[in-house]
């Protein structure tokens, strides 16, 4: 925020009233955050102490769509010089609920002698005042002081209100020097274009006690001559500049600019219902993958468990049949089963892979039987080394030649499996 120039500090009545205004609490509090206060108290002294014509007040603002807040405003006017002299613009300042994260709103406020001039490259016909420290409002940074001394600039370089030309029915051949004088600005109807025709406003001056002068607004210079022709007004001319004609043509642009505001709202609003439609439509399309991909899996699922189900089927048949051929077996000849053949290999492989099975676990208990008569000294140590050198080595060669016939067999039976599984399918 830039420094407070020298000068007189504002009056206690300001700082009276801003600090009562900003404390307050319950229905009637301002709607401004609380960590923001100070600081809005702050840039309001010091742009009455920059600029005593404007005066700090509180008043009702009307949105576009009707709703009314009350909120502060810096109401007066704005010195500017234009072609070497100083004149004084009447200005409002609307500090918004969101200020001073966001800039005011500044409306140039013409009375009824005055007219806005069109077009401006700052200023719409409405009275509503853009210029470029406003649209690069920077917080905390940005404030009142530094905008007030941009609107002078910009108003010194080209002037947004000028002085209406009317007939001259004063006969006196003397007139005064300084014919359109500027009061301190009072309500008038011109004021409908502009926000603060539907408030009611409050200054600080209802606080002012006996020890405290009222503030006094200083008196303004005659405003820039109408650059809309010469001093010789025509009766048509009048009719133009009649006040009832410049208020008619104020509320048509008013209502043009509303019109415009809500249709901009409107627009704003169906875009973001379409963007709420894209992002659906962008989750539903994401749901779809998902439940294909899952469908997907399941239809892989079902095709192995249908393969699973046709392998069991298979052996169960293969069971079966060796059960119906064996059973009648068992029954006539129960009492005669001999356990060694009660079982047959089916090729020679499967004998052979007995043979190396039977062989390899006689070794190991022939081997355990020896660890016993070496443990109960029935057997020299020398040949109980002897002996299960030879029967280790007996017992590689069976467990070798029985992992080779494992893979033989393997391999047989995976051919095989896939030969039953064709005939299956087919």
């Amino acid at each position: 925020m830039a420094p407070t120039p020298a000068g007189p500090s504002p009056s206690p009545a300001i700082q009276q009233f801003l600090s009562s205004v900003l404390s307050q609490r319950g229905p009637s509090a301002l709607p401004y955050s609380e960590d923001t206060k100070w600081l809005i108290r702050q840039q309001l002294l010091a742009l009455v102490n920059s600029v005593p014509s404007l005066e700090p007040k509180t008043a009702m603002f009307t949105h576009n769509d009707g709703r009314t807040v009350n909120l502060l405003q810096a109401d007066g006017t704005i010195p500017m010089t234009f072609q070497g002299v100083t004149y004084n613009i009447p200005v409002i300042i609307w500090l918004m609920d969101s200020y001073p994260r966001y800039p005011p709103c500044v409306y140039v406020n013409p009375t009824r002698d005055m007219i806005i001039k069109r077009p401006h490259a700052h200023v719409n016909p409405s009275g509503l005042v853009s210029v470029p420290y406003l649209q690069n409002w920077i917080y905390p940074s940005s404030n009142l002081q530094d905008l007030v001394h941009e609107l002078s600039a910009v108003f010194g370089r080209d002037p947004p209100l000028y002085a209406q030309r009317r007939p001259n029915s004063n006969p006196n051949p003397n007139p005064s020097p300084h014919p359109h004088p500027h009061p301190t600005p009072s309500p008038s109807p011109s004021f409908a274009t502009n926000p603060s025709n539907l408030s009611s406003s409050s200054s600080f001056g209802s606080f002012s006690g006996p020890g405290h002068s009222p503030y006094q607004r200083p008196m303004a210079r005659p405003y820039p001559p109408s650059p809309y022709g010469s001093g010789s007004a025509t009766p048509a001319r009048t009719q133009t500049d009649d006040p009832a004609e410049i208020y008619r043509r104020n509320a048509i642009n008013k209502i043009v600019e509303m019109a415009h505001g809500d249709i901009s709202q409107l627009r704003k609003t169906r875009e973001a219902e379409m963007e709420g439609l894209f992002s659906a439509q962008a989750v539903l399309r994401r749901r779809e993958e998902d439940v294909n991909r899952g469908f997907k899996e399941l239809q892989d699922e079902r095709e192995g468990l249908e393969g699973q189900l046709q392998m069991v089927l298979m052996n169960s048949d293969i069971l079966e049949a060796w059960v119906r051929e064996n059973e009648g077996k068992v029954k006539g000849n129960l009492g005669e089963v001999d356990v060694d053949s009660a079982f047959e290999c089916t090729d020679s492989l499967s004998k052979q892979m007995l043979e190396c099975t039977a062989a390899d676990l006689a070794i190991e208990d022939v081997v355990y039987s020896l660890d016993k008569a070496v443990q109960e000294g029935a057997m020299p140590f020398d040949q109980y080394l002897r002996n299960v050198r030879f029967l280790s080595r007996e017992q590689f060669f069976h467990r070798a030649t029985g992992a080779k016939v494992r893979a033989v067999q393997m391999q047989a039976q995976v051919a095989n499996m896939a030969a039953r599984i064709q005939q299956y399918t087919s």
